[in-house]
């Protein structure tokens, strides 16, 4: 699994980096055999206005199937990384359930339609 961690408007300090990791290692375990990329963005959206405006979004890449995409506006980025990490793993953890419960038919066991009317 790749973490990629960008920081927009602002600088990336190592406590915060470490934060982030912490937390998505805590939020994502269930789904760590099918992860194969997570890519984080912090943002500082209105910059030294202040406000309800740093954003961190969290995209998760998976095995065989689309990239699940949360994203969380607070006034700390802590606490907007803590919400965007919680919402990721319990989106992680439906897929996942979907998955298992409606697995693919593989194309080998599939049989075509055949109407047997006289």
């Amino acid at each position: 699994m790749h973490l990629q961690i960008q920081a927009h408007n602002f600088t990336l300090t190592d406590g915060l980096r470490e934060h982030v990791s912490t937390r998505l290692a805590y939020g994502l375990n269930h789904g760590q055999d099918v992860v194969t990329r997570i890519v984080v963005r912090l943002s500082d959206v209105n910059g030294p206005r202040g406000g309800q405006d740093k954003c961190c979004g969290i995209e998760v890449r998976l095995k065989g199937s689309p990239a699940l995409f949360v994203e969380d506006t607070q006034t700390d980025l802590y606490v907007a990384i803590d919400r965007a990490a919680d919402r990721m793993g319990r989106a992680l953890d439906r897929h996942l359930a979907r998955r298992h419960e409606f697995p693919e038919v593989s194309a080998t066991r599939q049989r075509p339609f055949t109407d047997k009317t006289p």
